[in-house]
């Protein structure tokens, strides 16, 4: 059982190399196009935000991707749906979120303690969680409204594909 929902978790090489590039493309268009909603894209960092969105929808679909299929398979279309809709929403933000992290940790790493030490562990930790936060709190939003939409639809047409 757990062997066959592995074999079909497993997808392709052109759907994980050519669905990472349309995901990351579909964030990239999301982000912008919040952007410019919100503030016609008046900030300094908008080819840095638009790299972060990209990559981080990039980086998430080759995870996201055999999970959703791993808990969609032999599934109602209702279920295969959810499956991809949690996978790639929860994978993305997460994907984002630690990129946009680690964007973070390098800008104050300048200001920690040297690298293994106690104090740099501590550092680390809550520099980590407060990018984090901050990007909850600012960079979730960019996924809105045309985010959502094209997880709606990649999710419906990943759960038509698979029977």
């Amino acid at each position: 059982m757990i062997s066959e929902r592995l074999k079909a978790a497993r997808p392709s090489l052109s759907e994980l190399l050519i669905g990472a590039l349309l995901w990351g493309a579909q964030m990239l268009t999301s982000a912008m196009a919040a952007l410019y909603l919100r503030n016609g894209m008046e900030t300094a960092h908008v080819r840095d935000l638009a790299i972060l969105y990209f990559v981080g929808g990039l980086l998430a679909w080759p995870f996201m991707l055999p999970l959703g299929r791993f808990f969609a398979h032999q599934r109602s279309l209702e279920t295969r749906f959810a499956a991809f809709f949690v996978a790639l929403a929860a994978g993305t933000i997460l994907m984002t979120a630690f990129l946009f992290a680690m964007d973070y940790r390098v800008f104050y790493s300048a200001w920690h303690a040297p690298f293994g030490s106690l104090t740099w562990v501590f550092q680390f930790a809550f520099t980590g969680a407060s990018a984090v936060y901050q990007f909850a709190v600012l960079g979730l939003r960019l996924f809105l409204p045309l985010g959502l939409l094209c997880l709606f639809g990649t999710s419906f047409a990943l759960a038509k594909r698979m029977r």
